[in-house]
């Protein structure tokens, strides 16, 4: 069991990284294209991309005939309500991240998003999920190690920030939705399915109040195959098979560290300097994480 946790974590751990690194690429892309039409075809292409995996898997796995959706009737059911519900609150939780970095600055939008971590254990009371002592102490030295690395400004909330708050919510429940899916279903065909519903909501919301350009899509084409395939396809279905078996806060604590991932990227990647106060904050958020990987002492 301690072998698949720590296997699970290193997955989320991977994640976070791609998740990281995707922010340069967001930022880019959203220089040619809309917000509405930047998420729908990354999603699409997410979508597109997972369903060779599906038979690829199949094969591996001995299957003799591998179907996009499971023949039993309650296992296609659960899958299709799964990847629905997953859908919906990825392509509501993006889309309201893209307009919220269009109003505010991105080191609010990136403390803002992140307090999802705080909002997973609060909204898992209400379902009956425990968390111990320990992780929460883990998820209030995490929230100050990101009040470091990302608010370098004053704080004042205005309407990027409520934009990205709302987007906080959703991706806490968007983690409690994976969370209770993930065991029943196969997690690679559930994020295919909530890509594809993601990608297709969104299309409709950009030829609505859009202008979609192919010559201007094309001029993003690195960005989004960037965040279609890796930051889409791979890293969020590594959430869903890493999620399998754990700790949704703990899960959330570790996807949380993207936050440090970009300003590290944006180190190495864009030479942007570091200051002493992001550095700590970084340490910080790693301290919280070794802590929330430690087993708690079993209560007699």
């Amino acid at each position: 069991m301690r072998k698949t946790q720590l296997r699970n974590s290193l997955l989320l751990l991977l994640a976070a990284v791609i998740w990281g690194v995707a922010f340069v690429a967001q930022s880019v892309g959203m220089e040619y294209v809309g917000p509405f039409t930047f998420n729908a075809v990354r999603s699409l292409l997410g979508g597109i991309v997972l369903i060779p995996c599906i038979f690829l898997l199949g094969k591996l796995n001995g299957e003799k005939k591998t179907k996009l959706l499971p023949e039993d009737k309650m296992e296609r059911k659960t899958l299709l309500t799964g990847g629905v519900l997953c859908g919906l609150f990825l392509c509501a939780a993006s889309n309201m991240q893209q307009f919220g970095i269009l109003y505010t600055t991105v080191g609010k939008a990136g403390f803002i998003t992140a307090c999802y971590i705080v909002l997973v254990p609060i909204l898992g009371i209400f379902l009956g999920k425990k968390t111990g002592i320990g992780i929460w102490f883990s998820v209030i030295l995490a929230v100050i190690g990101l009040y470091l690395l990302c608010m370098t400004d004053s704080f004042s909330f205005g309407k990027g920030d409520l934009f990205v708050l709302g987007c906080a919510v959703l991706f806490a429940g968007h983690i409690l939705v994976i969370d209770h899916f993930t065991v029943l279903v196969d997690g690679v065909r559930m994020s295919c399915i909530q890509f594809l519903v993601s990608g297709m909501i969104s299309s409709v919301f950009m030829f609505i109040f859009e202008n979609p350009a192919w010559a201007a899509i094309w001029q993003a084409k690195l960005p989004i195959l960037y965040a279609g395939i890796l930051s889409c396809g791979v890293a969020y279905t590594l959430q869903i098979v890493g999620q399998k078996d754990m700790n949704p806060t703990v899960a959330s604590l570790i996807l949380s560290l993207e936050s440090c991932i970009s300003v590290l990227a944006g180190w190495m990647l864009l030479n942007q300097k570091l200051s002493a106060r992001e550095l700590i904050g970084c340490a910080v958020m790693f301290g919280a994480i070794l802590i929330a990987q430690m087993p708690e002492k079993k209560q007699k």
